[in-house]
């Protein structure tokens, strides 16, 4: 897997803002950024994942649903 360059512009005070987390988690401000972004994109991805788990068993809503059944998306949003 190859890497890219991405060149941002952001204001001081976000910087400023990012260099405190980064120093918090004993990281650089670009680690702390890859970092974010990657969880960000798991979370999305998870969530689309839930969503056609819920399309392929049924709504949670359901009428019909059984009590005792545990959904996919159970303890998630």
């Amino acid at each position: 897997m190859g890497t890219s360059v991405l060149s941002l512009r952001i204001d001081q005070h976000l910087l400023e803002r990012l260099r405190h987390h980064a120093a918090k988690s004993g990281m650089s401000v670009q680690d702390y950024v890859v970092r974010t972004l990657i969880r960000n994109d798991f979370d999305q991805r998870f969530q689309a994942a839930v969503e056609e788990t819920e399309r392929f068993y049924g709504s949670p809503d359901s009428a019909d649903e059984d009590p005792d059944q545990v959904r996919p998306s159970a303890g998630i949003r």
